[in-house]
C-alpha cells in the first residue's frame, strides 16, 4: 500500500494546519508571547471599521487593498478566527494548484504527491497562514495565473493577474515572462510559407499579437477597474496607503534586508528616502534580467524573479519567503541538483536566518545593542541568497511549460 499519495499529503496538510490553529488559540490565551501575527489584528480592526461604515485606513498601519478588509468582516460578526480559516483555505488551494500544474507537466501521481508535500506538509508555510498572514491569498492568485496561462486560457489568466496585482503590487514583475510566453509560436498561430522579408517583418511586429493584446487589455482593465472602484469609495487615502506608501516606505524596525540599518540611521533625513528609492535599481535590474533570461520556462522565470525580488527588497520579513516557496514545488522536478548539494543550499538558507535571529533575540528580549551585528547578519543573508540563486540557476534544466511532457519523456528514455 502506497503511503505517499496526493490524498494523504492533503489530509496531513489540513490536519497540520488545524492543529497549529488550535495551538495558536491556546498560546494566545495563556502565554505572554502571542502566536497570532500583529498584522491579523490590523486586518480585524480594519474590517471592524468597514463593518461600522468607516474606512479600513482608520486603522493605522493598514496598508492593503480595502478588499481584504471587506473579505474579513466575518471576523467581526461571526468569529475572530474566520480570517485564518480563509488563509488556510487559500493555502490548500495553492497546494491543489501545485498538483494540477505538476500533472499538466506530465509528472506521475507519486511525484505530484512528493513535490506538493513541500508546500502542504511544510510547517513554515502552515505557520504563516495560521498566524494570520494574508500571503496565501496572493500566492493562490499568482499560481492560478501561471496555471491558466499554461493551459492557454488567456482570458482567465488575465483577470486573475489584474486581481493579483491589485491585491499586492509585486506580481507585476511576472508581466515580462508572461508577455514573452504569449507568442504566436507557443499558441499555435505562427505564420507559414513566408518570404524572408515577411519573416523579418513578422519578427519585428511579433510582440503586438492578439494574445499579448488580450492579456494586456483584460488584466489592465481589471486592475484599473478595481482601483477606480476603491478610489471612488476611499479617495486618495486608498492610493497613498496601498501604493504610494510602499514606494517611499521607510521601516525603523529591524528586518532581514541589508538596507535596514542605513535607512534607520538616516530615518529623519531626506537621504533615507533617496536611499529607499535607489534600492529599487538593483532589484529592478535583477528581476528584469531573470525574467528575460528564463522566459521560456514560465515557472522558473517566476521563481527566480521572486527570489531575487525578496532578496533585494528594502524591506524583507519572514512572510515574503512564501512568495517564492509556493512556486518551488513546480520547478524542483527539473533541477539537476543532487541530495548533498540541495541539503547544502537549504542549510545555508536556514543558517543565514538563524544567525540573524540570534542577534534579533539579543536586541528584542535581552535589550542588547546589536544593531551593527544585525546589519552584518542581514548582509550575510543577502550574500547567501545570491549564492543560493546562482546554485539553483546553474543546476536547472529550463523547460518550456508547453514542452514539459516531451522533456520528461526524453529524460526517461536516456
Amino acid at each position: 500500500m502506497q503511503v505517499l499519495t496526493v490524498g494523504n499529503v492533503f489530509t496531513g496538510g489540513i490536519l497540520l494546519r488545524i492543529l497549529m490553529l488550535v495551538y495558536g488559540l491556546w498560546q494566545d490565551a495563556h502565554m505572554t508571547v502571542k502566536y497570532t501575527d500583529i498584522d491579523y489584528h490590523v486586518f480585524t480592526d480594519a474590517a471592524r471599521s468597514v463593518w461600522m461604515g468607516g474606512s479600513p485606513y482608520e486603522r493605522s498601519t493598514y496598508r492593503y487593498t480595502p478588499l481584504l478588509a471587506w473579505l474579513l468582516t466575518p471576523n467581526v460578526w461571526l468569529h475572530p478566527v474566520f480570517g485564518k480559516c480563509v488563509f488556510i483555505l487559500c493555502d490548500c488551494l495553492v497546494g491543489w494548484l501545485i498538483v494540477r500544474i505538476l500533472a499538466a507537466r506530465k509528472l506521475s501521481d507519486y511525484k505530484c504527491a512528493v513535490y506538493s508535500a513541500l508546500w502542504m506538509l511544510n510547517p513554515y508555510v502552515a505557520n504563516i497562514s495560521t498566524r494570520g498572514s494574508a500571503e496565501s491569498v496572493v500566492c493562490a492568485c499568482v499560481m492560478a495565473v501561471l496555471y491558466e496561462v499554461q493551459q492557454k486560457r488567456i482570458a482567465r489568466g488575465s483577470v486573475l493577474f489584474g486581481l493579483a496585482v491589485h491585491l499586492k503590487i509585486y506580481p507585476i514583475i511576472y508581466a515580462v515572462p508572461l508577455l514573452v510566453v504569449l507568442s504566436d509560436t507557443n499558441f499555435g498561430s505562427s505564420a507559414r510559407n513566408q518570404t524572408v522579408s515577411q519573416q523579418l517583418l513578422d519578427r519585428v511586429i511579433s510582440w503586438f499579437n492578439v494574445h499579448r493584446a488580450m492579456f494586456f487589455v483584460i488584466s489592465a482593465s481589471v486592475f484599473f477597474a478595481l482601483n477606480i472602484a476603491m478610489y471612488a469609495v476611499y479617495g486618495m487615502e486608498f492610493v497613498d496607503e496601498t501604493y504610494v506608501y510602499h514606494v517611499s516606505r521607510k521601516d525603523h524596525r529591524h528586518n532581514y534586508s541589508m538596507w535596514f540599518l542605513p535607512i534607520y540611521l538616516q530615518f529623519y533625513s531626506p537621504t533615507s528616502l533617496l536611499m529607499g528609492l535607489v534600492s529599487f535599481v538593483p532589484q529592478a535590474l535583477a528581476v528584469a534580467v531573470l525574467g528575460v533570461s528564463f522566459n521560456s520556462d514560465l515557472y522558473f522565470a517566476a521563481f527566480t524573479q521572486t527570489f531575487a525580488f525578496v532578496a533585494y527588497n528594502k524591506v524583507c520579513t519572514a512572510q515574503y519567503f512564501i512568495w517564492y516557496m509556493c512556486i518551488l514545488p513546480v520547478v524542483w522536478p527539473y533541477s539537476k541538483m543532487g541530495f548533498v548539494q540541495a541539503s547544502l543550499v537549504v542549510g545555508v538558507w536556514v543558517l543565514s536566518q538563524a544567525l540573524y535571529l540570534q542577534q534579533a533575540y539579543k536586541l528584542e528580549f535581552l535589550g542588547q545593542n546589536t544593531f551593527e551585528w544585525l546589519w552584518v547578519a542581514g548582509a550575510g543573508i543577502f550574500v547567501a541568497n545570491n549564492w543560493i540563486l546562482a546554485q539553483v540557476v546553474a543546476k536547472q534544466r529550463v523547460v518550456s511549460v508547453f514542452d514539459a511532457g516531451k522533456e520528461l519523456k526524453v529524460k526517461k528514455a536516456q
